[in-house]
């Protein structure tokens, strides 16, 4: 029931996965105006990037396509994406689609724009196209999240078996062939659907025999080709194992472990581990991770199907051995998953202030949740176990013997009464005694106490016991049950995590506005009022100033003056100066010259970060001109 309400709302979520890669800057600059036609488009990224066929689409004030090259790195950079563009643009605003594929193999896409001489008045909307199709990206993410699942279920069921040794191995090999061919069979639809992921297209792309080709030459299709390989030494493993009558075998458990390890591998190369800082510690705490995740939550499962059919003996040697093995998982997990939450978040801030925050935080409640329903486990185990091992410590039952019969037996010398005669009310002094009943009157000790009483070693409990037994059974397979429905909520949140753009990489994506948008930093809106009019101008209107790329060192400047009616206007003069106060450095003159539709300096040298004040005079006549000052910040 759980699984299937996963499956519906990751097959009909309407929203698309989140991006791992963040559009550091481009050139052009998003929305800025430049005097010559550049000769090409160069893209900058957080992280190394894939190139797709089309990764770049070109649109010109036509609303009609630009013929491009080939998409490139610039300079050699994995995390550049740049293309070439005609020798000759003409005047006007281009839009700039784009569509790259981030190290942890998940497509990026946005768009941006930038002008050659002067903006276009149009402002027709122009169609760059879907960024992912739905249907795509609900089987796509439905697919991982079996993947995991059945992950899970593989290494922890094949680690059961190799550690915990349980007598009766029959109730495991069920899941173990349903796990395999579920993991078999969704890396295959990943493979499939791996090249209309990356560009956005519907299910049936996964069919051209060329994207494939495509697939099987990048990174993620290799990674995919290898988990293939990796379930087929694994299916000659699982035979092997189930002819091996000895499971403690060191090199059958040394065969295992590389497997799982291996397997996680096939995860940790294209996801965040790939990526970002300190990739080789990364790898190694991801791989630790995902393994350590299988032992425990595949285990619990593996854990549950043995509560069904063991005896209460084999479940006292099996359970107590798996609460140890997922003691070490969870400490594990505790520790690689701190890690890796440090190298996603960046910042304390981060974990409420960014979805992949918010998500960790909601995995660490789930998490609690699965920890509380463990330690009820343990308890359960403790009882469980309780009783075999009072019946394996307890003395035996003593067997009755005749009074006079002690630790030893003294012969009597000649006309003695003997050292250990009885005397007293059985006979007279050195009358042999009467052996009694056990239990009788006047048997050594008297009646015996129903304390005393003890069973030989190895006897089964009285039937009141059995009851008992069956209710700490019981009891223990329902906190199993429980934990095994709060780890698929886990898994359920971490695979929704490696689709999620990390803190970090979201609070440096912060920093520049999305693709489309005028970053504040760079743009500045100056409305002004000269308080008269001309023939041209009512007095009134703003100023569009572009700082490019409001770096300390050499910035280029343009500014472009629209009236009260939004048009674009001509006045005789824009004058434009940079002064820190707090540094008392400036007036810096901008050196603004007349551009044909708008005024530009192309370098003008800011020394210094900090808080400038630009000062912009609008001269609208010889006699009406006004000075505004605005604020901008120069990053170092």
């Amino acid at each position: 029931m759980l699984l299937g309400t996963v499956l519906v709302l990751l097959l009909f979520s309407g929203a698309p996965a989140s991006a791992h890669a963040a559009l550091r800057g481009t050139d052009p600059d998003d929305g800025s105006v430049v005097q010559r036609a550049p000769r090409h488009l160069t893209l900058t990224f957080t992280e190394s990037v894939g190139l797709l066929d089309d990764s770049f689409r070109v649109f010109g004030p036509d609303q009609r396509r630009v013929h491009t090259g080939e998409a490139q790195h610039a300079d050699g950079r994995s995390d550049t994406a740049r293309v070439g563009l005609p020798g000759k643009l003409a005047q006007g605003t281009y839009t700039v689609a784009w569509r790259v594929v981030s190290a942890d193999s998940h497509p990026v896409s946005g768009a941006f724009t930038f002008s050659v001489g002067k903006r276009s008045a149009t402002t027709a909307q122009i169609d760059t196209g879907p960024d992912e199709d739905p249907l795509t990206g609900g089987l796509h993410d439905a697919a991982r999240y079996l993947a995991y699942l059945a992950a899970a279920l593989l290494v922890g069921t094949v680690a059961f078996a190799l550690l915990c040794r349980p007598a009766d191995t029959s109730p495991l090999r069920g899941p173990l062939v349903a796990a395999w061919w579920t993991l078999l069979g969704s890396t295959v639809v990943l493979l499939m659907l791996r090249a209309p992921y990356e560009t956005g297209a519907g299910p049936a792309a996964a069919f051209d025999l060329s994207a494939l080709e495509r697939t099987l030459a990048g990174r993620p299709g290799l990674a995919l080709l290898a988990r293939l390989a990796v379930l087929l030494l694994t299916a000659a493993f699982l035979l092997r194992l189930s002819r091996c009558r000895d499971r403690q075998e060191p090199l059958l458990r040394a065969v295992g472990a590389a497997l799982a390890v291996a397997l996680a591998l096939t995860w940790a190369v294209v996801e965040h581990a790939s990526a970002g800082i300190q990739v080789p510690v990364a790898m190694t705490s991801s791989v630790l991770h995902l393994v350590a995740t299988g032992v425990w939550l595949g285990g619990l499962v593996a854990l549950l199907l043995t509560l069904r059919r063991a005896s209460v003996d084999a479940l006292a040697e099996v359970v107590p051995r798996f609460s140890r093995i997922a003691f070490a998982s969870v400490t594990v997990l505790a520790v690689t998953g701190l890690y890796q939450s440090w190298r996603g978040l960046g910042s304390l801030a981060a974990l409420t202030g960014t979805s992949y925050g918010r998500l960790l935080l909601a995995k660490l409640v789930a998490v609690t949740a699965l920890l509380l329903a463990a330690g009820y486990s343990r308890r359960w185990t403790a009882r469980l176990a309780a009783p075999v091992a009072t019946a394996r410590t307890a003395v035996p039952e003593r067997i009755p013997q005749p009074v006079g019969v002690g630790a030893s037996v003294q012969p009597e010398g000649p006309g003695e009464s003997g050292a250990s005669g009885a005397t007293g009310d059985a006979g007279e002094p050195g009358e042999p005694q009467k052996p009694e009943a056990p239990g009788a009157p006047g048997a050594q000790g008297g009646p015996e106490a129903p304390e005393d009483r003890q069973e030989p070693s190895g006897a089964p409990e009285p039937a009141p016991g059995s009851g008992d037994e069956d209710t700490r059974r019981r009891g223990l397979r329902r906190s199993v049950l429980v934990e095994v429905a709060v780890a698929a909520v886990v898994l359920l949140i971490t695979t929704l995590l490696t689709a999620t753009l990390p803190g970090r990489a979201q609070v440096e994506a912060a920093q520049r506005p999305p693709a489309g948008a005028l970053p504040p930093t760079t743009l500045v809106t100056v409305p002004f009022d000269t308080g008269g009019s001309t023939s041209t101008l009512s007095g009134r209107g703003t100023v569009q100033v572009t700082l490019d790329p409001a770096r300390v060192g050499d910035n280029g400047v343009q500014a472009v003056v629209y009236g009260a009616d939004k048009g674009l206007v001509v006045v005789p003069e824009v004058r434009i100066t940079f002064t820190l106060p707090s540094r008392k450095i400036g007036p810096i003159d901008a050196g603004l010259t007349d551009a044909g539709g708008y005024w530009s300096a192309n370098s003008v040298n800011l020394p210094l970060p900090g808080t400038w004040t630009m000062k912009t005079t609008v001269r609208v006549s010889d006699v009406d001109q006004v000075t505004v000052s605005k604020q901008v910040r120069i990053v170092p």
